[in-house]
């Protein structure tokens, strides 16, 4: 009996104190208030930065939800002009500015429109429309006779893109513009030229992610004239293109899917001696996809088929695997290729100076683009990626200069050929950035290439580095320098100094000042070393030229 006094006593003299301290603690205000918790109690708050006064107590829950990192590197080589503004109350949705207008002009003619407006026309329907011109008219060096020639080259493209959100889908309807005009040397078999280009498409892509596929569609009419090629006029082009992707869930993180494009071509020449080369390509890539936190696969291949000028079958692999650790390292391979048409697009994206002589070059074919790499983020603000590979490359387009005679003169011209090739490559990119005031960039690769036909080399790189670097040394101020170098590959039928291309040295800069809300002065500076860098054999980039202008938002 006397034992369980003891233990009666000692349980008061344990409670008593927290009796008198809940008696004595003073009552609840706006900013003091007492929760006594008898239960685990870990709340979610989503910012707790904006959080200005207490939240009302509700019954406490435990929070078990997994944390997803997102491990994609994206290198930084360009900041926003504006940091992100400080929290204010009451807290309202930012309004954005959908249109954006900018116009500049300098030396040598040098020229720079833009405009793009997006309108939100409903909660379900937005059109984005813009438009874009730039070009030069100028002196610039003439490297076959000497000299200077005058040069001149307009670029106009415009699209406009509509789109409508369904429960389940989005519908996208567009089309685009554009032209190129642009004259050529003096002793050239053309004079100049106009590239007329236009499109329309129609696509859907599904949204809803409960669904058990995902699917992606689209038909595309593309159409391009080219006004002058070697004795004709008017080549024109009309390509078909039908493209979809399907993915069904086999798991929650494993998916088989397979994608379909294909392509008809139909031809118009002028010229007597070239008959219609018209063809169909079909191209496909069965698929399995694997994503886990740590780990993603890709499991495909590329079958393709090209009928109409001789049927045609290739395979190449689509295969990729990557490892994430630590976070923020990700270990990669991969083996991928496939087809490439030659089409009077990529013909100009390859050389807008060259000509069709004896109809369009055969399709490239890539059988094999084997890459090994490693991406990492050290330290916050940094990132670096090195790799290397392999690339076996079938009838990879080109151009080549050839002499052409026409009575006493002889004349000039470049012509889209193509050849086998094939290059060892390896390089590393690393960046830095802190807040919005400072950003760098470098990147440097070495290639190794072979092929049979020698001159297919010449505009190939051996070294290829980039510097970049942005800094804001005042708040509306944003400066940004440049600099590439491109040593070309020896090339023994070419007689050139040393064999090769001279090498390229741009260094280039700009500046952009915001003195007013939405409205900013803009200045480039191109060529500073004034060197006569060619990207298109004979046709050398201008010397040194600027570029200034203003840009509005609204």
């Amino acid at each position: 009996m006397k034992r369980n006094h003891y233990i009666l006593a000692g349980i008061l003299c344990t409670t008593f104190p927290l009796f008198t301290q809940a008696q004595n603690q003073p009552a609840d205000s706006t900013l003091i208030r007492t929760v006594v918790v008898e239960q685990e109690y870990n709340p979610d708050i989503m910012d707790a930065s904006k959080v200005n006064v207490l939240p009302p107590v509700e019954e406490p829950t435990v929070s078990r939800k997994e944390v997803a990192y997102d491990a994609t590197l994206n290198p930084a080589t360009a900041l926003p002009s504006d940091p992100i503004g400080a929290y204010t109350a009451p807290e309202a949705q930012q309004r954005y500015t959908p249109g954006y207008v900018r116009a500049g002009y300098g030396s040598r003619g040098n020229l720079d429109l833009f405009a793009n407006y997006l309108f939100r026309l409903s909660g379900r329907d937005k059109l984005d429309v813009n438009f874009r011109m730039e070009g030069m008219n100028g002196k610039t060096d003439d490297l076959i006779r000497g000299g200077t020639w005058s040069s001149f080259y307009y670029r106009t493209r415009g699209q406009a893109l509509y789109q409508h959100t369904f429960n389940s889908l989005d519908l996208n309807i567009g089309g685009s513009f554009g032209q190129s005009n642009f004259n050529l040397t003096p002793q050239s078999l053309v004079p100049k030229q106009k590239l007329s280009s236009g499109h329309a498409h129609i696509g859907v892509l599904s949204t809803d992610n409960e669904a058990p596929l995902h699917y992606k569609a689209e038909t595309r009419i593309l159409f391009y004239n080219r006004q002058h090629d070697a004795y004709s006029t008017g080549n024109k082009e009309t390509l078909i293109r039908t493209k979809a992707d399907v993915r069904g869930e086999l798991q929650e993180d494993q998916f088989i899917g397979i994608a379909v494009e294909m392509n008809n071509l139909f031809y118009s020449y002028e010229q007597t001696d070239i008959e219609a080369d018209n063809y169909t390509t079909v191209d496909l890539n069965p698929y399995f996809l694997w994503n886990t936190d740590t780990w993603d696969l890709r499991l495909g291949a590329h079958a393709d088929f090209s009928l109409g000028t001789g049927t045609t079958f290739r395979a190449s692999p689509d295969v990729e695997a990557g490892y994430t650790f630590s976070d923020t390292y990700r270990v990669y391979a991969s083996a991928t290729g496939g087809r490439r048409l030659n089409d009077f697009r990529t013909l100009e994206e390859n050389s807008p100076y060259g000509i069709i002589r004896q109809g369009k070059p055969e399709d490239t074919y890539e059988l094999i683009h084997a890459t090994l790499g490693l991406k990492g983020s050290p330290l916050p603000g940094t990132w670096f990626h090195i790799f290397g590979g392999y690339r076996n490359i079938k009838k990879e387009l080109y151009h080549s200069s050839a002499l052409f005679s026409t009575g006493n003169d002889g004349v000039e011209a470049i012509l889209y050929q193509t050849a086998n090739s094939d290059n060892l490559h390896g390089g590393a990119e690393l960046g830095y950035a802190y807040k919005d005031l400072l950003s760098l960039s470098f990147t440097a690769t070495g290639y190794h290439w072979n092929s049979k036909e020698d001159f297919a080399l010449l505009l190939k790189p051996v070294f290829a580095g980039k510097a970049e670097a942005g800094f804001r040394p005042v708040h509306p101020l944003w400066i940004t320098a440049g600099y590439e170098y491109i040593q070309r590959e020896k090339v023994s039928s070419y007689g050139g100094e040393n064999g090769s291309l001279p090498a390229i040295h741009d260094l280039r800069l700009s500046a952009t000042y915001n003195f007013y809300k939405g409205v900013s002065i803009y200045a480039h500076v191109n060529n500073l070393l004034n060197k006569k860098n060619q990207y298109y054999i004979n046709y050398p980039v201008q010397g040194f030229n600027f570029l200034g202008g203003l840009s509005f938002r609204f």
